[in-house]
């Protein structure tokens, strides 16, 4: 998500941060760079325009001249310009209602609509409420029976005509959901090719219809600059209260979530992060700045993490990681967990400091399969206990997970470091602050959060002069 844009704009800050003084040249040459990044990102020229001044006005002032990182500062406003362009604060879903209350979907053919309905549904089921899905798009066949499997995977109802009036279909579904005791109905209406009069009429009249508390339009992020003016054409015919870009996870430039409420005047509820139903996230406007300038966005990973792994479960996990009993029968648990979360990747492009120094390595979610394949080719002695595994078990470990005895042995070398390290970690204290769940999945595959203001990776150097540090403390505490 964004790498193109991230990567570009780290560079350029990076080079602003080496700067022992800025003057006011240094600030617009660096203001021209980024409004190109921002052009080749998609980004409306109107929005590159009014964002570039209005940071460059703040910049060149004497305060951030004569500060003492004034690299830092620059960076500061531009995050902070960032989240006003993105919405400034997070817009949440307006269900508040005696009723059942109405989500009316709308949108284009082809940007992942019916998806979306299926992905909110599952979202608002996890969180305690009881939704209804009504096929509303009698035009395309195709859609009623989508929108039907996609029910029967949500486990929640869906009201369904073979054909008929798409408004008076609307308007059944609220009876229908006095039935089926539903408090959120979700309208799926239909779609075009491109935005027509047709279209525009049939969603004005169901929203006449049903007065629905919601009007969200579902874009496709990678269109960039055309997902725009789509939502121009549908802001200019319908009440809309938001949108939900969807293939974020795609979506290499930005340049429709950073235009698409400068120029449409419509929030961004939510963004499609991945296929599965449950990979709809939030948009929250500056966790994504932070995400954009490479800061990562660790609160969303702990929230991913707390919202799929079990509490007791990992607690029980984390008592075995500090008391140095962990197996590769839960390190396997741990790895299945982590992959429920998100892929690899993008989780480690979440951790402050972690994203950029991943650019161009392939991590590759098919490697930590891989990995399951081979423990679970294990007896259940072996994985209970790492070191009865010689040469002639790893063979036979090896044939039967289809892999090599080098990958074997190469998991096995990696388990016992990663045993050592964590060790490490348990005793210093590293754990604390993170260990509602989060913590104990991330440590499974390795992953730690960042130690307060750093990358989270320490060099060696660093630690030969936290051994010397130790020694000399230990030394004034003898004397």
């Amino acid at each position: 998500m964004f790498e193109s844009i991230t990567d570009s704009l780290g560079n350029i800050f990076d080079r602003l941060r080496g700067q022992r003084r800025l003057s006011e040249e240094v600030i617009r040459e660096a203001m021209r760079e980024v409004r190109l990044v921002l052009l080749e990102a998609d980004v409306s020229q109107q929005v590159v325009g009014g964002f570039i001044k209005r940071i460059t006005e703040q910049a060149v002032g004497e305060e951030i001249i004569k500060s003492v990182k004034p690299g830092d500062m620059v960076i500061k406003i531009v995050h902070d310009e960032l989240v006003r362009l993105l919405g400034s604060e997070t817009s949440e879903l307006n269900l508040t209602t005696t009723g059942s209350a109405v989500i009316m979907f709308c949108g284009l053919q082809g940007s992942g609509k019916t998806t979306s309905v299926g992905k909110l549904a599952t979202r608002l089921l996890s969180e305690g409420r009881k939704p209804l899905l009504v096929a509303a798009d009698v035009q395309r066949p195709a859609a009623i029976e989508q929108l039907k499997i996609l029910g029967e995977q949500v486990g929640v109802p869906v009201y369904a005509e073979e054909s008929g009036d798409p408004v008076v279909i609307c308007k059944r579904s609220i009876k229908v959901a006095e039935v089926h005791h539903a408090d959120v109905i979700i309208l799926d209406t239909a779609g075009r090719l491109h935005v027509d009069e047709d279209l525009m009429v049939e969603l004005e009249q169901i929203v006449k219809g049903v007065s629905p508390h919601e009007v969200l339009l579902v874009l496709d992020a990678m269109t960039g600059q055309d997902a725009v003016h789509s939502a121009e054409a549908f802001a200019g015919r319908l009440p809309l209260t938001g949108a939900i870009l969807t293939k974020m996870d795609g979506d290499a430039r930005g340049g429709a979530a950073l235009s698409l409420r400068e120029v449409s005047g419509v929030p961004i509820k939510f963004v499609g992060v991945g296929e599965k139903l449950s990979e709809l996230e939030q948009f929250h406007p500056e966790r994504m700045a932070g995400r954009i300038l490479g800061m990562g966005d660790i609160v969303s990973l702990v929230e991913k993490a707390q919202a799929t792994v079990d509490e007791k479960e990992q607690l029980e996990m984390q008592e075995k990681l500090l008391s140095n009993t962990f197996t590769l029968e839960d390190f396997k648990k741990q790895l299945a967990q982590i992959r429920k979360i998100g892929s690899i990747k993008d989780l480690l492009g979440m951790i402050p400091g972690i994203g950029r120094q991943v650019k161009g390595i392939d991590v590759d979610d098919g490697e930590f399969r891989k990995i399951e394949t081979i423990i679970g080719s294990m007896t259940k002695e072996e994985r209970q206990n790492a070191e009865l595994i010689g040469s002639s078990r790893s063979e036979r470990i090896a044939r039967g997970s289809g892999t090599s005895i080098a990958a074997v042995n190469k998991l096995l070398k990696q388990f016992r470091q990663m045993r050592k390290m964590i060790g490490k970690m348990g005793s210093s204290g590293m754990f604390s602050g993170l260990a509602d769940g989060a913590m104990p999945a991330m440590s499974g595959a390795g992953l730690r959060p960042p130690a307060s203001g750093g990358s989270g990776l320490q060099s060696r150097k660093d630690k030969r002069k936290a051994r010397k540090k130790d020694k000399r403390n230990k030394r004034k505490r003898r004397k």
